[in-house]
């Protein structure tokens, strides 16, 4: 699948902005692999070496050309600092359908980054053409993640029994969504 082009100015929303995924970002990929949570859920392994961080990273930095959608790193807007995680996943387009997903670094939580992250994606989201409707799947244990997802105006929907393989498990997982402004919920 084409995807639109990169955007020429990278998303923000309060402290935070969404920047392409770069070399430099290797450290925060390693200190998102210490959190249990985060190996389980895509292709970072867990306490990763410098050189599998490198590895990640590089697989970031190819998944807009593969289609797969936007890949960005969640940086501080005041030193441009690396602290999280975060994607627009488009397999679905073609059915005006998007995910999302975001993770903040360890050392970084508690201070509004996630909900902040979401938001610019989201925003940014509403700039692709033909998605109509962004996805959130969280395991209902994951308060943090409910929250963010509530602060940053997203909706539950139901619960999906036995939704998603998390580390070989097939795991429940709660839907959350945001539909774009016009657009009647289903």
């Amino acid at each position: 699948m084409t995807l639109p082009p990169w955007p020429a100015e990278s998303p923000a929303h309060g402290q935070v902005l969404l920047r392409a995924v770069e070399a430099r970002d290797a450290a925060m990929a390693q200190s998102l692999s210490t959190d249990p949570y985060v190996p389980q859920t895509g292709s970072l392994p867990g306490d990763a070496t410098v050189r599998e961080a490198l590895a990640w990273v590089g697989r970031q930095q190819k998944r807009h050309a593969e289609g797969a959608g936007f890949s960005f790193t969640i940086a501080r807007r005041s030193d441009d600092v690396a602290i999280g995680h975060c994607g627009l996943w488009l397999k679905d387009l073609d059915e005006g359908q998007a995910s999302a997903g975001y993770a903040v670094a360890p050392s970084e939580r508690g201070r509004g980054y996630a909900a902040e992250a979401l938001a610019a994606l989201t925003e940014f989201g509403w700039t692709v053409p033909g998605v109509q409707r962004i996805a959130l799947f969280i395991e209902p244990w994951n308060i943090a993640s409910i929250r963010t997802a509530e602060r940053a105006g997203y909706v539950r929907e139901e619960l999906l029994v036995s939704h998603q393989l998390v580390g070989g498990e097939c795991r429940d997982m709660i839907l959350y969504s945001s539909v774009r402004r016009g657009h009647s919920r289903r």
